[in-house]
């Protein structure tokens, strides 16, 4: 068993490995130039989309535009947001938080292309409810239909590592030290709820996510940004750093620059998973009268993820100064802790403890539904799917109480090799995501006139 876990440690490695990250902002890159600055130009009229009220009532589709954009936060917003960052800063210094920001950048564009396609090829299942998503794209727009069956198997094995016993551990921990409860207590609670909200499809998971990851969210920059107004002369010293080790070269784990660059990369992409083809998935079940409307709703799930929340986790540890002074060498959560603590005190463990239990929970509801979706392209009987529910909500308890390294390293490898395929779509399909770019920006031209009329 030590042995597999090696070996899969380094596949997992390999796979996470400068060639895809790469290959990750490089087709942000290349969709950044072929759209114009779409995530500039357009960013003010998505953002007024996220917060309209029945915007496309009587459209096709199963959930309205904000609750498919909450439902692919909840699945994005996760440990990532708290434990990623903070090792991206102790595995590469401060200067890995720039280059967060700039994978996120144009991960917008990424993530704009990938809900374009989504809706684009998205069909109606035996349910009568949208199905979309990377393998949807391979198959009828890029005709590689085995393409989206290895897409499809990727996602629905990966499902049960980064979307759901990673974070189902990661609350029992929290809770076990934090609040002292058993680990078995918390995984049945997970499980309880869990039930709940899973077995009610998609409009459950869309109502209970509207509803839960706004507030989640909220809680967490607000306490952020109270750290940051109590202390705001550390913030041009935190910033003037992170632009220092960005260029430096200065890592915590080596002098190369390419240490820096990586790790940011790398933990931006696990926080906002543009170009892994998840949040497509989420994207085909809205509401809409074209693609390219709710593609932009999509693109600001990055902004709020990792230019926002990521953000506050990173510039709070950087005041701190114990991303430096780390004599215990904490890293993960208990480096995010051990800064909020620095400043609220014995709050600031309990924030960071509630953030990561609210920012987990709801990875588990976003990833069941990816998963399910996936697993229903590759067993489209509707009566195959509840067991697939099922199994998934009795999976978040063995997560909370046991450790399976084995298993999550491979679920781990799973979800790395998701974004091949899903890459492959985008770029061979990147002349689609143009046109449909036009359609949208020629309606949007249309209702500024009227407006004026």
């Amino acid at each position: 068993m030590e042995g597999l876990t090696v070996f899969l440690d380094k596949i997992s490695g390999f796979i996470w490995g400068p060639p895809l990250l790469i290959l990750l902002v490089g087709t942000g890159i290349y969709l950044t130039l072929r759209l114009g600055l779409i995530q500039l130009r357009l960013l003010p009229y998505a953002l007024k989309l996220v917060f309209t009220k029945n915007q496309d009532k009587k459209s096709e589709g199963d959930i309205s535009h904000f609750q498919a954009l909450m439902t692919a936060m909840a699945a994005t917003v996760g440990v990532g947001n708290i434990v990623g960052v903070a090792t991206a800063i102790f595995l590469g210094g401060p200067g890995a938080l720039f280059w967060m920001w700039v994978s996120a950048f144009f991960g917008m564009a990424t993530k704009y292309g990938e809900a374009i396609l989504a809706v684009k090829y998205r069909v109606k299942d035996a349910n009568g409810q949208m199905a979309g998503g990377p393998m949807y794209y391979l198959e009828h727009g890029l005709k590689m239909r085995w393409l989206g069956i290895l897409f499809a198997i990727f996602g629905a094995i990966a499902a049960f590592g980064i979307g759901n016993g990673t974070q189902a551990k990661a609350v029992a921990d929290v809770m076990d030290q934090t609040f002292n409860v058993p680990h078995w207590i918390t995984g049945l609670v997970l499980v309880a709820l869990a039930g709940m909200v899973i077995l009610g499809g998609i409009k459950t998971i869309g109502k209970v996510t509207s509803f839960f990851v706004p507030i989640m969210a909220v809680f967490y920059v607000i306490a952020g940004l109270i750290v940051m107004v109590l202390n705001v002369g550390l913030i041009p010293e935190a910033f003037a750093t992170i632009f220092k080790y960005a260029f430096s070269g200065e890592a915590v784990a080596g002098g190369a620059i390419g240490t820096v660059i990586r790790f940011g990369v790398a933990r931006g992409v696990f926080s906002n998973e543009a170009g892994l083809g998840s949040a497509p998935i989420a994207a085909a079940a809205a509401r809409t009268d074209m693609p390219g409307r709710q593609a932009l709703v999509s693109m600001t799930q990055v902004l709020f993820d990792t230019l926002i929340i990521c953000s506050i986790t990173g510039v709070t540890i950087i005041m701190s100064g114990i991303w430096k002074d780390n004599p215990d060498g904490l890293t993960g959560g208990a480096l995010t802790s051990a800064a909020f603590g620095q400043f609220l005190g014995s709050w600031g463990p309990i924030v960071v403890s509630i953030g990561l239990l609210f920012f987990a929970t709801s990875t588990i509801f976003g990833w069941a539904y990816y998963g399910e979706k996936c697993f229903q392209y590759l067993f489209p009987n509707p009566k195959v799917l509840l067991y697939y529910r099922l199994v998934f909500i009795a999976v978040i308890f063995v997560g909370a109480t046991a450790t399976l390294d084995v298993v999550w390293l491979f679920a781990d490898v799973m979800n790395g090799l998701m974004a091949i395929p899903n890459l492959i779509g985008l770029l061979g399909l990147s002349g689609i995501i143009v046109f449909e770019t036009k359609r949208v920006q020629a309606k949007i031209k249309e209702e500024k006139e009227i407006a004026k009329k």
